[in-house]
């Protein structure tokens, strides 16, 4: 999954609040092999505010009507729709829209029942509060038992909405309400989540673990580090990797992929 930020505060510093630049982005990320495109508007970031609804909208817009041309020039290809708010989402999930990446946590059904009306897969990613908030000061006594507590009540939640659990993805959130250890702890023990039986995309590029354990301040140099978490999640079992470094992450998953066989 590569990542394409059409945003001008993204955390790496790639992104773009020109369409046709973003566009490019992508182009060149399907020639490096990704399988699928994830679109975001706006920054993850905590210590930036949150963009309007309208201006959601309208920069995801922007690369969505041109989605289909370009896809006529690359061939097929998924498009990951980042975003969380329902009011926004309800302005852009279309026919182009082939997962939506939530990372809200799924505080209610409203966007479980937006994906179940345009038969669009859904992502549940684990955090805790709302988005937009810092969750520094978050502690956990058990945490991998918190997360299958969380995934076990949001699948429900999920599938009473009208979506089957074909139609779901998992993420565990590293960085998100998590701190060094936590971030490890989930890494160490990601099989677990296995049991739910449905796949497990981890968000592994150039993460503030990676950080957190090499003092590597600048986004950008933590690639190679990338490739190490994706040699470990793919021998954990995890089957979607969210990167920006699209090429070393296919190549790196090539060769790693019959050693697992």
């Amino acid at each position: 999954m590569g990542i394409v930020n059409i945003n001008d505060d993204s955390f790496s510093g790639d992104g773009t609040l020109n369409p046709e630049q973003a566009i490019a982005q992508a182009h060149q990320q399907i020639i490096d092999g990704a399988d699928i495109i994830d679109i975001g508007a706006e920054s993850a970031r905590t210590n930036r505010e949150a963009i309007s609804i309208d201006e959601e909208v309208k920069r995801l817009r922007s690369f969505i009507n041109r989605w289909p041309f370009l896809t006529a020039k690359t061939g097929p290809c998924f498009l990951s729709v980042n975003s969380w708010r329902p009011e926004v989402i309800a302005q852009v999930i279309d026919k182009d829209i082939d997962l939506l990446n939530d990372m809200s946590g799924l505080p209610d059904a409203q966007n479980a029942k937006l994906c179940a009306v345009h038969d669009v897969p859904l992502l549940i990613m684990h955090s805790v509060g709302q988005p937009k908030i810092s969750h520094t000061h978050q502690k956990w006594n058990d945490l991998m038992n918190s997360i299958i507590l969380f995934f076990s009540e949001k699948i429900e939640l999920a599938m009473n909405a009208g979506l089957t659990r074909e139609q779901l993805i998992l993420d565990p959130g590293l960085d998100f309400a998590k701190q060094r250890e936590d971030n490890l702890l989930v890494l160490r023990e990601l099989k677990q989540l296995h049991q739910f039986e449905v796949p497990i995309l981890l968000p592994i590029s150039r993460k503030t673990v990676i950080h957190d354990v090499l003092d590597i301040p600048n986004p950008v140099d933590r690639d190679a580090a990338t490739i190490a978490l994706l040699t470990h999640g793919m021998k954990m079992g995890a089957q979607i990797f969210r990167v920006h470094n699209v090429k070393a992450s296919r190549q790196a998953a090539q060769v790693i992929q019959p050693l697992l066989s």
